[in-house]
């Protein structure tokens, strides 16, 4: 097919396909769409694991911006799921099955507090870097990249401002947005600004060394000793306390493991989108995303897979069990073995297993949740993570955003019982914590959906880069080694954060 060529094909001609030239570039194609609106880069910055179908899991890139539609609520909106699962309604099933998989659809940002409205789990009061709940659009194009085979495609649907059109009319519409994507590609990078937002409604502290700190009075920030400029909103004893409290509330019963953040803040020095090019080559990973929802971004370079559909059956990949990489081959066998053979980290990870197999046993054909893969080793630019794979095949009548209100947020990132470590999250947590721990992702034409966890992620908002870092704590949890992970895991982040040229 030559680089002009509209695809053809005998069962439907939608959607319309135009392959890319052979030199494209990715990188270069986002630096010019990065400041333009809902620009959102699905993006498979390292391989990653191969699936057990033996496909890597960053197989697949996907670049879009300027959706038909938006959906977008906040904290003490009304509810917003009907909305998304109306959105949804508007993505036909036409796709080319032998193209990348998100050929346009619903896709963006469902945050940690959109569970909120499933839930009553309490929130954190003190918002004071807000950004919405669930930021979403309807797109009706995207760039598909297969890395595998170096292939990349405009693909467009033609659902643009016509409703439910005639095949003349919605030809006309895709052709005309395939043309104005190309337009896009050959101009300038469009200019953005580091992302202010409104004003913060509850005003965090200058990031100076001169800044009040301590838990008691002052600011309740913290300087991270080993990074100047970057603030923690829990002191080192601070976060140990909370993560002792947590093994008390366990050992009384309460829960099983609840997973605990800290969120670390530095001021923001330039645009997010170039921030997020440093974020991919420092750390980069299998489910990485840049979305631009205007007034806030988030960069992520995720190691974890939330929900995965491919028609009936639905994957999730829980990480729970972490330790470093250090550069040394020899020394990180042996941190994976210890890893293996860790009973608290086995144990964490098997109790979230459990959690996301009773998860899809909710919207799941009966006996069809199977576990795949059980605490196996994955290795990433920074730590080691012990990976779980469980499956289930959905039943007929359930929908994609029925199994997002069903599993959402993943209990990797939450605790067992859920509900119960969700309401201690939102006490012990001292702000909300947004885009982490939720969700970017798309629900696509065909029953194709594919969801991260947003760990590894930075916010960009208020002038204002958010690191939170968390993990599970268990009854055998330290809170001196708890806290000590949350620096590993932001390894990568701040390097992206202090890189220059």
């Amino acid at each position: 097919m030559s680089e002009t060529q509209d695809r053809q094909r005998s069962s439907s001609e939608f959607p319309l396909v135009e392959s890319l030239p052979a030199d494209f570039c990715l990188l270069d194609a986002f630096q010019r769409l990065a400041g333009r609106a809902g620009c959102l880069w699905l993006d498979s910055a390292s391989s990653g694991p191969v699936d057990r179908d033996g496909t890597a899991l960053g197989r697949y890139s996907f670049l879009t911006c300027d959706p038909i539609q938006s959906l977008v609520a906040s904290p003490g909106d009304a509810d917003p799921w009907p909305g998304l699962a109306q959105l949804c309604e508007s993505i036909t099933s036409d796709l080319d099955p032998d193209l990348p998989p998100f050929q346009g659809g619903v896709a963006g940002l469902i945050g940690y507090e959109a569970a909120h409205w499933l839930e009553p789990i309490g929130r954190a009061a003190n918002d004071d870097l807000p950004t919405p709940a669930i930021s979403v659009g309807l797109y009706d194009w995207t760039i598909a990249v297969d890395h595998s085979t170096g292939h990349a495609w405009i693909i467009a649907q033609g659902w643009s401002g016509i409703t439910a059109p005639a095949d003349g009319q919605r030809m006309a519409a895709a052709r005309q947005r395939i043309a104005d994507v190309k337009s896009l590609l050959a101009g300038p990078p469009i200019s953005h600004s580091i992302s202010v937002g409104g004003e913060p409604s509850v005003c965090p502290p200058e990031l100076t060394e001169g800044s009040p700190i301590g838990q008691d009075g002052g600011s309740g920030y913290e300087f991270a000793t080993d990074h100047a400029g970057v603030v923690s909103n829990f002191t080192r004893q601070g976060f140990c306390d909370a993560v002792a409290d947590i093994v008390r509330r366990i050992c009384d019963g309460d829960s099983f493991q609840v997973n605990l953040a800290q969120r670390l803040l530095c001021q923001a020095d330039r645009p997010a989108g170039e921030l997020y090019q440093s974020l991919r080559q420092s750390n980069p990973a299998p489910f990485g995303a840049y979305y631009n929802g205007g007034d806030f971004q988030v960069l992520s370079s995720s190691p974890e897979g939330f929900l995965k559909v491919r028609g009936p059956v639905v994957q999730t990949r829980p990480i729970k069990g972490t330790v470093r990489r250090t550069g040394h081959d020899d020394i990180d066998l042996k941190l994976a073995q210890k890893l293996v053979a860790s009973e608290k980290d086995r144990a964490e990870n098997v109790m979230i297993v459990d959690l996301m197999r009773n998860d899809l046993s909710r919207v799941c054909e009966d006996d069809s949740v199977v576990v795949r893969q059980l605490c196996q080793v994955e290795r990433y630019e920074f730590v080691q993570h012990l990976v779980s794979v469980v499956e289930g095949r959905l039943l007929p009548d359930v929908s994609m955003v029925d199994l997002l209100m069903a599993c959402f947020p993943g209990g990797s990132v939450t605790g067992a019982p859920k509900i119960e470590a969700m309401r201690t999250i939102a006490e012990l947590e001292k702000h909300p914590r947004g885009a982490y721990c939720g969700s970017i992702g798309y629900i696509g034409a065909g029953d194709q959906a594919d969801f991260n966890i947003l760990i590894r992620t930075i916010t960009s908002a208020h002038g204002r880069w958010q690191i939170p870092v968390g993990g599970g704590i268990t009854a055998r949890s330290v809170p001196e080694t708890e806290e000590y992970e949350t620096w590993s895991k932001a390894e990568g982040m701040l390097r992206a954060v202090f890189a220059r040229e």
